[in-house]
């Protein structure tokens, strides 16, 4: 006579159907990420541009503020030494230093902005930034072009973007830098082209500023 209770199944389910779908799967993920993602990432982020066809800027981060750094029409950035650093010339820029400022003629025209001032770049056209920080690790994040990048003193780390609208976008600080971290916002303005080149003109023809 057959119990009420069903009784063990040793064998248990014999069909491979999903193992197929579960390698199938598995296959598709893989061309996906090899076939797609990958040659994709490396084109898009990893390659930079060719920096004759970029906009070189240099941008720093301190407590809790940040500034950045254009090279003029020669597309040179100046010399920088630390026996010129003091805290009207954090970044020991001979262009502001009156007795050495003529031992370096590509940093003549080279355009700083103090802290907390706006950024500009070009609508349309590659940026390469190289982020650094002056005390401590802070972390440069612009939500809106998807970018960021760790700002470490005694380190340059260059980052590039594109962005394809004129607006003005907020700058972030990605990593907790100390009490006043949540003030710590800048502004990044998007121009057009024309605009930009005639802002940095009008910047690499005035008198020298320095970071503070």
């Amino acid at each position: 006579r057959r119990g009420r209770n069903a009784r063990a199944d040793y064998v248990g389910v014999t069909s491979h159907t999903s193992s197929y779908v579960e390698l199938a799967v598995a296959a598709v993920e893989v061309i996906l990420l090899v076939g797609f993602a990958v040659p994709l990432w490396a084109k898009v982020v990893d390659k930079f541009p060719s920096e004759k066809e970029a906009q070189l800027m240099r941008i720093t981060a301190q407590q809790f503020a940040w500034s950045a750094r254009y090279p003029g029409a020669d597309g040179k950035f100046g010399k920088q030494d630390i026996k010129l650093v003091t805290p009207s010339n954090p970044l020991g820029l001979l262009q502001l230093d009156e007795k050495l400022k003529a031992e370096d003629p590509d940093g003549q025209d080279d355009v700083n902005l103090p802290a907390n001032t706006e950024i500009v770049v070009p609508v349309g056209k590659p940026v390469i930034a190289s982020i650094t920080s002056l005390d401590v690790i802070h972390s440069f994040k612009v939500f809106s072009l998807r970018v960021t990048q760790d700002a470490i003193p005694g380190m340059r780390i260059p980052i590039h973007f594109v962005a394809t609208k004129t607006n003005t976008y907020q700058i972030n600080c990605a990593q907790l830098c100390g009490v006043g971290h949540s003030n710590m916002k800048g502004a990044l303005k998007v121009v057009s082209l024309p605009e930009f080149d005639a802002w940095l003109k009008s910047k690499a023809s005035a008198k020298p500023v320095s970071f503070e």
